[in-house]
């Protein structure tokens, strides 16, 4: 009888201790790809961040060479001002994430407007300083495609962790919720037309 109440008790207590390993690595698996979520949200903030640098420049060069349209400026500078407020927000949430996206996108098209003024500008187009900026706002903006690409693969993984079995069940308990990544806005398949 001692000895069937012996095993028993081993039995129970290497049941435990699989769980506790099951429970321990779970944990630490999603905590791992949660923080790799928060890092890339960070990188595409950071990438938003050098846009937002990048346009005074374009906007001086612009102001000191030509004296075209100035409401084109202005909505510039003031999308730049918007898009500014919002960097910083560490906030990995959804509601964050397509509010920053919103202010970045109407910044874009701010400064695609710009550029497109500029082009009619042929003194303008042929100035080293704009071609330099036009290079680096190009490069910025592939940079931010690649960190939302970037933050989306974070996302999904951190995903597929918090969703699987048996993860699931300890992410439950430990209340890993699943995250939402970058989606394209309606209509966005379709080309952007800019009219003066």
């Amino acid at each position: 009888m001692a000895v069937k109440k012996s095993k028993g008790l081993i039995a129970v207590a290497v049941i435990i201790i699989i769980l506790i390993i099951l429970i321990a690595t779970s944990y630490n698996s999603m905590v791992r790809k949660q923080e790799k979520v928060n890092q890339q949200w960070s990188e595409v903030q950071n990438t938003y961040q050098r846009r937002l640098d990048l346009i005074p420049n374009l906007v001086n060069v612009v102001k000191g060479v030509s004296g075209f349209e100035q409401t084109t400026l202005e909505k510039l500078a003031l999308a730049r001002s918007r898009a500014q407020s919002a960097i910083g927000n560490s906030d990995a949430s959804a509601e964050n994430y397509n509010r920053q996206a919103d202010l970045q996108d109407s910044l874009a098209a701010a400064a695609n407007r710009v550029i497109a003024v500029i082009e009619d500008y042929p003194s303008l187009k042929g100035t080293s300083a704009y071609k330099g900026l036009q290079v680096q706002l190009e490069g910025t903006e592939t940079r931010i495609k690649v960190a939302r690409n970037d933050f989306n693969a974070a996302v999904a993984d951190y995903n597929n962790k918090v969703r699987s079995f048996p993860s699931n069940m300890v992410a439950g308990l430990l209340g890993f919720k699943k995250k939402e990544g970058f989606v394209a806005d309606a209509g966005t398949e379709k080309a952007t037309q800019i009219k003066f």
